[in-house]
Formats: C-alpha cells, structure tokens, sequence
C-alpha cells in the first residue's frame, strides 16, 4: 500500500526544484528497472514493484529485498510518469559530484548547449555511450538531465557517462587542452578533418543551433556536408550528434 506522503515525495521528483533538494531521481519501466538492478553497487533508495513484476523478477530483486516496497497497479499509475502500463519504479540517488573535468579520461565528451527536448538530451547520452565519450556536460540553459523523460530516453546510458551542468567557459578552464569543437554551416566538412585525441564536442539547441557565446568559443568549425539533391534546412540535433560522433570516431 502506498501511504499518501510516499505518493507525494515521489511525484515531487518529477520537478527538478525538488529532484535537487532531495538529491533523487526517477526510473521507471521493466528494461530500464533491470538494468538498474543488475548494477549491485547502484545507489538506489527504494524498489516500488507490483506483485507480478516481483513474482517474475526474484533473482533482480534478492539483493534489494530491504528497499522493496509493493505496490498495487492502480497504485503505482499515480506515480508513474510513464503513459503505458507500469510494473515497476526506482528511486535512485543523484551523484554527489562528477569527478572533476581535469580528471576524466583525455578523450572526447558531448556538451549539450541549450538542449531543450528530454528526447534530443537522452539521444546525446545514448550517443555519448554509444561512442564511448568520457562525459555528458550540460549548459544551464539545457533540460535538467535528470529529469524523468530524459532518463527514460537514455535507455541506460546515464549508468556509464557521468553528467553535470557547468557552463562553457568554465568547463574549457578546467579542460585547457581539448578542442572545442561545434557544428555551423560555414565549417570545415567533417568528414575531412583530422579527429582529435582531446575534443569537446559542443551540440546546440533544436532549430536555434549554437547561442553565440558558444560558438564565439569554437577553436574547429565543422560542417555535415548536405547532398546536393537534399532539401531540408538542417538535422535534429541527436542526429548531427550522431553523424559528428561517428566522423571523429571513424579512425577507432
């Protein structure tokens, strides 16, 4: 039975004010869920679970038996932000902190200036882990990345690329040595560039493309070369991502 302070904590998480105070975040769905639970060290503060999803699903749930909580379906559907059918929510913890930008690993990572749209800001992380980039960097301007529909968009990627938000100028003072690289339409044809070891991949907002303080920063002005029988204006943005990512990982 799900008491009505645990319904209103839980739906608080769908707001970032609260998501922020309580240092929580929300995963909902069956392949999301197990890929939670088969990461043993997770930090992970509550399992909400029907009964069925828990008769289905024991050797996930044995280690988590302390935090498991069940929940009726038409209990669960008033905390679910998910549209279709619902067996299982997670509660999880935010990171405290990412390891500082100096620490990551020399390589390239994604900065996502000004994304608004949960699903483009999931389609970066997923690239981010697709490509093996050592970070997801966010501008404060940009969807909060944990927020429920960006998580969900993520299909697991938020597990094995760690996020913050800082702004530009003060992640190019921690990473002096990477290359700010970004997508414009009078750049250099991606394709003919020779990929960086350090870069800092900037991906700018649906339709607006980079702010001007970004692209004021750019050290590599790259262009995705448009057929010359092509007729759209530009790309979504998880697409030019896509393609940008793929070009600078073409020698690996």
């Amino acid at each position: 039975m799900l008491s009505a302070n645990q319904q209103k904590r839980i739906s608080s998480l769908s707001m970032k004010k609260f998501r922020q105070k309580y240092r929580k975040f929300i995963v909902e769905g069956e392949k999301m869920a197990a890929e939670v639970l088969s990461q043993p060290n997770f930090p992970l503060e509550s399992v909400f679970a029907t009964e069925r999803w828990a008769a289905a699903n024991p050797d996930l749930l044995k280690p988590f038996l302390h935090k498991f909580n069940l929940v009726s379906e038409s209990d669960l559907k008033k905390i679910s932000n998910l549209t279709t059918p619902n067996q299982v929510l997670l509660i999880a913890d935010m990171p405290e902190t990412l390891p500082e930008p100096a620490l990551l690993r020399p390589d390239i990572c994604l900065y996502a200036d000004g994304i608004q749209d949960p699903g483009n800001l999931g389609a970066l992380w997923r690239i981010a882990d697709w490509f093996g980039f050592s970070a997801l960097f966010c501008a404060p301007d940009t969807v909060d990345a944990y927020s429920p529909k960006v998580i969900q968009a993520t299909m697991g990627a938020f597990l094995r690329v760690p996020t913050t938000e800082i702004a530009l100028p003060d992640l190019l003072k921690a990473l002096p040595e990477h290359l700010v690289m970004g997508a414009v339409l009078d750049g250099t044809p991606v394709f003919k560039v020779n990929p960086p070891e350090k870069g800092i991949l900037v991906i700018g907002r649906e339709g607006r493309g980079l702010s001007a303080e970004a692209e004021a920063l750019l050290q590599l002005r790259l262009t995705i070369p448009k057929h010359p029988l092509g007729g759209a204006e530009s790309l979504n943005a998880g697409v030019a991502a896509g393609i940008l990512a793929a070009a600078l990982r073409r020698n690996s």
